[in-house]
């Protein structure tokens, strides 16, 4: 298992053979946020998105 961090939020981040893409889920929320991608660049991105996105949901 792999993890990356993003404002303080740690995902845990496998590759999906069978699909080909890297799948992260955050880790130790209440929520569930999960994302994907098909490069690590990419998942970074995605990363921060959802990260962003929850943040923006939860301001509302």
């Amino acid at each position: 298992m792999n993890s990356i961090t993003y404002k303080g939020y740690t995902a845990r981040v496998e590759f999906d053979e069978r699909d080909d893409i890297f799948v992260g889920r955050v880790l130790g929320g209440r929520d569930i946020i999960s994302f994907h991608a098909d490069s690590v660049a990419e998942l970074h991105a995605e990363f921060a998105s959802a990260i962003e996105d929850y943040l923006a949901d939860c301001a509302e």
